[in-house]
């Protein structure tokens, strides 16, 4: 999970979270965690916390951009339709 944190992999932390989500409760289900496991756990929180705090940063981030494109995009299209002629070569 760290490696796949660490590298902004949303498809790898997905399947992570898939796996903790089936997994976790099936071994609680078969009686209390050992001090180990229970060090463990707390690892493994710890880890999903990180993940979650670099998904929401992500998230924001992805958010800031898309309104500054929206932001910007009337000027972009008027860029696009006056370059448009010297990029294919013809005159309007």
């Amino acid at each position: 999970m760290s490696a796949a944190t660490n590298a902004s992999d949303w498809k790898a932390l997905a399947a992570i979270n898939t796996l903790m989500a089936s997994s976790l409760p099936a071994m609680a289900a078969q009686g209390p965690w050992t001090p180990a496991e229970r060090a463990a756990l707390a690892s493994l929180r710890e880890l999903h916390n990180q993940a979650i705090l670099r998904a929401r940063n992500a998230s924001d981030e992805l958010g800031k951009h898309l309104a500054e494109m929206q932001a910007n995009k009337e000027g972009w299209l008027a860029y696009a339709l006056n370059s448009e002629p010297a990029a294919t070569g013809t005159t309007a």
